[in-house]
């Protein structure tokens, strides 16, 4: 039987168009219009990441970190993230979730219990940023024991020996990250350079589904249209804080945008 996440990428096949991925940051701005703005973007999206806010990120730009320094000032923790995730996926329009941060917090809170908690609140995936192959080995089988989808991080600047290892250990999904740069930068490569690329990653092994993440916005969206998926995360969390600071519902702005979004992919 195919998971949730491979039947969000064969929907969107049927539809002609890439999958949608947006990502938003736990407890931003509210753990309350966190999930609001979770429920409400999801007829318009394949799948949602949700990141777990950290005070001291490796790949997260400005707009991410913004996102995660609210989270944490309002006091989001662990198991808090996950009684989100347990409410979210209570919602008739729920759409695959995967959970995206960093290797500290799931030790911290224990391997164990942490894919546990997984299973339970129904995390379709995971995306650990610091932890990549062949040191993540163990841990991808522990969340394939769990039917937890494993993603590993595939960057430009990846050896062929290293990507080849990598795109035959990964579960179904891969997340191709288009630049060299933390999220939310502009695009230094041209859209064709990046989708060159991504080909080549794409022909070591078809069947898997590639995804393209990093400087990915309303204006650039509509030139990768022939990616399996695409990632919008600094986008959103920009419109997060804009809302804010012009005193503006975020919910609805943030439902705007993804909108947009989908149409741009159409």
């Amino acid at each position: 039987m195919m998971n949730k996440i491979s039947l969000a990428f064969k929907k969107a096949r049927k539809e002609n168009r890439p999958a949608l991925l947006t990502y938003t940051v736990a407890g931003d701005n509210t753990k309350k219009n966190s999930l609001k703005i979770l429920n409400s973007i999801s007829k318009n999206i394949d799948i949602c990441e949700l990141g777990f806010p950290h005070n001291t990120p490796i790949g997260d730009g400005g707009e991410i970190q913004t996102s995660s320094y609210r989270a944490i000032k309002n006091g989001i923790k662990m198991n808090d993230i996950f009684k989100i995730v347990k409410k979210y996926n209570a919602n008739k329009f729920s759409k695959p979730l995967i959970l995206m941060g960093y290797y500290n917090m799931i030790y911290q809170f224990g391997e164990n219990k942490f894919l546990e908690k997984c299973k339970k609140t129904g995390v379709s995936g995971l995306i650990v940023v610091d932890l990549p192959w062949p040191e993540n080995k163990i841990f991808a089988k522990k969340c394939k024991k769990k039917t937890i989808t494993f993603i590993q991080l595939i960057s430009p600047t990846t050896s062929s020996y290293r990507m080849k290892n990598i795109i035959k250990d990964s579960h179904e999904m891969i997340y191709y990250i288009s630049m060299l740069s933390t999220t939310g930068g502009k695009l230094k490569v041209s859209p064709k350079k990046i989708l060159n690329k991504y080909n080549k990653v794409k022909r070591i092994d078809p069947k898997k589904h590639c995804v393209i993440g990093f400087g990915i916005t309303e204006k650039t969206i509509s030139s990768f249209k022939k990616a399996d998926g695409l990632v919008v995360g600094s986008a959103i969390c920009k419109e997060i804080t804009k809302s804010l600071n012009n005193r503006q519902n975020p919910v609805t702005n943030v439902s705007n945008i993804v909108k947009k979004l989908k149409n741009k992919i159409l």
